[in-house]
C-alpha cells in the first residue's frame, strides 16, 4: 500500500513539473515573437486572406512587368496595326468624304487631304493630323473631322470671309480681315471688294476696317487704300479722288471724321478734285485737275471755308 502511494505521488509530481516546464516554455516563446508576427496578429484579417492578397500582389507585379516588356518591344503598336488591317479588310476603310460648310473655296484640296492618307483604316486614321493638314489651307479658318462608320469621313469646314484684294509685287490675292491670303485673283475677275496696295498692307486690313467705321457714310464709297511707308493710309474713292490721311490711329480717325463732315456739307466727292491732303492737321490741301494746289485753313471744328466751285475746276 505504501509503495503504491509513493508511485502515484511520484507520477503526480512529474506531471506537475512537466506542466510547469511546458507553460514556461510557451511563455518564453511568446516573449521571442518578432515585430512582424505581432503586426500580422494585430491585422483584422485572417491568415488565409493575407495569403490571397499576397498572391494577387505577385500576379499584379508580374503582369506589370509583362506590359512594360510589351511596350518596350512595340507589341501594342503591332497589335493595333493588325487590328487596323483586319478592320480595313472587313470594309472599315475610308472610301467616302462628306464636306460641309464650303461656299467659296474649292473642295478638291479637302478631298485630296482626306483620301491621301497612307493608312486609310477607319480605326487607325489620325484625325488630329488630318485636321492640322486642313488648317493649312488658306480658306479654312477651322475644321472638325469625324468618322461615320463603316467608310465615311465627315469634314466640317468654317471658311474665312474675304474682305479685300491685296495687290503686292504685281500679284492680286484675296485676303480676309486678318490679312490671311485666301487665293490668287485674276485682274479680269476682280470681286467687288476694296483693293489694298503696298507691302504689309494685308496685315493692316483690320485697322483699315476700324478706321472706316468712324465714317459709315464713306465706307461704301471706298474703292481701295494704299498703305504708305508702313505708317499711314491713302484712301481712294469710287469717284476717283484720293484722300491722304495722317499717321496714327486717333489722328487719322479724327481727320476722316472731319472729311466726312465736310463732304456731307459741301459735297467734296464727285466734284473733279484729284486729291485731298489732310496730313497736316492745320491745313487742308486740295489738288485740282490742272495740277493747281489750293490750301485752306482748317478751323477748330474741322470746317473749311471757301472751297472751290465747280466752275473753277476748268
Amino acid at each position: 500500500m505504501a509503495e503504491a502511494k509513493i508511485r502515484r505521488g511520484g507520477t503526480a509530481r512529474l506531471s506537475s513539473a512537466k506542466g510547469r516546464a511546458t507553460r514556461g516554455g510557451r511563455g518564453r516563446a511568446l516573449k521571442h515573437k518578432s515585430w512582424v508576427d505581432r503586426l500580422v496578429d494585430a491585422l483584422p484579417v485572417s491568415e488565409a486572406t493575407l495569403q490571397r492578397m499576397a498572391s494577387w500582389a505577385i500576379v499584379g507585379i508580374f503582369g506589370a512587368v509583362l506590359v512594360g516588356l510589351a511596350m518596350i518591344f512595340g507589341l501594342p503598336a503591332i497589335a493595333q496595326k493588325q487590328a487596323a488591317e483586319i478592320a480595313a479588310r472587313a470594309g472599315f476603310e475610308v472610301e467616302k468624304v462628306e464636306v460641309r460648310g464650303v461656299e467659296r473655296m474649292d473642295e478638291l484640296p479637302v478631298y485630296n487631304i482626306a483620301l491621301g492618307q497612307v493608312d486609310r483604316s477607319m480605326l487607325a486614321l489620325d484625325l488630329p493630323h488630318v485636321r492640322a493638314e486642313m488648317l493649312k489651307l488658306g480658306w479654312v479658318k477651322d475644321a472638325r473631322i469625324s468618322r461615320r462608320l463603316p467608310d465615311t469621313l465627315v469634314v466640317d469646314i468654317v471658311e474665312r470671309d474675304p474682305v479685300a484684294v491685296w495687290q503686292h509685287e504685281g500679284q492680286l490675292h484675296l485676303i480676309d480681315v486678318a490679312g490671311v491670303v485666301l487665293q490668287p485673283v485674276s485682274a479680269n475677275a476682280m470681286p467687288d471688294l476694296p483693293l489694298v496696295v503696298g507691302p504689309n498692307a494685308n496685315r493692316q486690313t483690320a485697322g483699315l476696317n476700324r478706321l472706316m467705321e468712324n465714317a459709315p457714310a464713306l465706307k461704301p464709297m471706298l474703292a481701295g487704300a494704299t498703305w504708305v511707308g508702313n505708317r499711314r493710309w491713302d484712301l481712294r474713292f469710287q469717284s476717283g479722288e484720293t484722300l491722304s490721311l495722317p499717321e496714327g490711329d486717333r489722328t487719322s480717325a479724327s481727320a476722316l471724321v472731319n472729311f466726312a463732315r465736310m463732304d456731307g456739307v459741301n459735297r467734296l466727292l464727285g466734284r473733279g478734285i484729284v486729291k485731298f491732303d489732310m496730313r497736316d492737321p492745320d491745313r487742308f490741301v486740295l489738288r485740282l485737275p490742272q495740277g493747281q494746289v489750293q490750301e485752306k485753313p482748317m478751323g477748330q471744328d474741322g470746317a473749311v471755308s471757301d472751297l472751290p466751285r465747280r466752275e473753277e475746276e476748268g
